[in-house]
């Protein structure tokens, strides 16, 4: 496996120094054209073994296309949110919908086994 840039990994620790989090840092770095496998090269190669045993399971990252995107920071600007937290507010919904429509289900499962019971 090749070794990852060495300009990159240096960026990328000084840019963690400066309090940066990954995010913050792969976003610029992908919008000026780094290919993204050697930005997770970078990223890797100076993994340390903390991170190796904790998941930060509070951020992710996303790739849109560009229609997508638009229509979500049209969809921000209405509702006078920030686009990630426009996509945060359409996973909760998502989530609590979720939630409700398997409660609604049960209750139907519920009342098609009253009504077809023996034990009545």
């Amino acid at each position: 496996m090749p070794l990852a840039n060495s300009k990159l990994v240096e960026f990328i620790k000084e840019a963690r120094k400066r309090g940066f989090d990954d995010y913050q840092i792969k976003e610029p770095l992908l919008k000026h054209g780094w290919p993204i496998d050697e930005i997770e090269k970078a990223f890797a190669s100076i993994k340390t073994k903390r991170e190796g045993k904790y998941k930060f399971k509070n951020k992710i990252s996303i790739f849109l296309d560009n229609e997508l995107l638009k229509i979500i920071e049209k969809r921000a600007g209405k509702n006078m949110f920030t686009l990630p937290e426009q996509i945060e507010d359409i996973l909760r919904r998502s989530c609590i919908n979720a939630k409700k429509v398997k409660s609604q289900e049960e209750k139907l499962d519920d009342m098609l086994v009253s009504l077809f019971s023996r034990k009545r």
